[in-house]
């Protein structure tokens, strides 16, 4: 027992010795780092606020036609029963944006349909969706941020 006494103080100093080490102090005048991954401040916000209302509304408008569509595509894909009244109520709704890209391809006809008509309409509202958007950003935006 008069062995352990010497190692548990020489470990109790060693442990001491190493946090003593370890501290590290900073200046009491230096900020803390900036995150890199900050937002636009609230100015910037304010001032492009009806923009960005009217970019989101355009843009949950197209979504939801292009989920329609999608959903139109799987049920045709799958063969779903066009007599029951959901299935047939959302083939009327989607049938008007669909007729313009009707007979563009062959429809291939068979169990599993393929309604390329619906793909095709998804990509079109895709893309008019992102026009809209990209023009009522290039029309809102300030003048005084752009390069000459």
């Amino acid at each position: 027992m008069a062995t352990s006494a010497p190692r548990d103080h020489d470990t109790t100093e060693r442990v001491e010795h190493y946090e003593r080490e370890r501290i590290v102090e900073r200046p009491a005048n230096t900020a803390p780092a900036a995150n890199v991954n900050v937002g636009p401040t609230t100015a910037a916000v304010a001032t492009n606020d009806p923009v960005w209302t009217v970019t989101r509304v355009i843009v949950l408008l197209f979504t939801v036609l292009e989920v329609l569509l999608l959903l139109r595509f799987v049920l045709k894909l799958f063969g779903a029963n066009a007599h029951q009244p959901l299935v047939s109520g959302l083939y009327e709704i989607t049938e008007p944006l669909v007729r313009p890209f009707q007979g563009i391809f062959p429809e291939p006809s068979g169990p599993p349909v393929l309604d390329l008509a619906a793909l095709l309409s998804v990509a079109f509202f895709f893309l008019i969706a992102a026009l809209i958007v990209a023009l009522v950003r290039a029309i809102t935006a300030n003048r005084g941020t752009l390069n000459p």
